[in-house]
């Protein structure tokens, strides 16, 4: 028994400090890509800030400026919503 112990310490360890926090940041990012709508602004994970325009399943449409380019993305690859208050973080 206490053999298991030091691997039953470390076990927990870095269940606390690796698994748990990206399970909490897992969970963020799916309630975020749940609450898109039209209108939001986005940054991709290619770097691509637009506006999205239309919503499907598994597809987003982007409009992206300067000259309104209307782009179809996969909904995986939004990494934020820009609010007004963060002007491109």
């Amino acid at each position: 028994m206490l053999g298991i112990a030091p691997l039953i310490f470390i076990f927990a360890i870095f269940y606390f400090v690796l698994i748990m926090p990206q399970q909490r940041r897992q969970k963020k990012r799916q309630a975020m890509l749940g609450e898109l709508k039209t209108g939001d602004k986005v940054v991709t994970s290619g770097g691509l800030r637009g506006t999205i325009v239309a919503l499907k399943d598994e597809y987003i449409h982007l409009r992206v400026p300067p000259d309104n380019l209307r782009v179809e993305i996969s909904r995986a690859s939004i990494t934020s919503v820009v609010t007004a208050d963060e002007p491109g973080k």
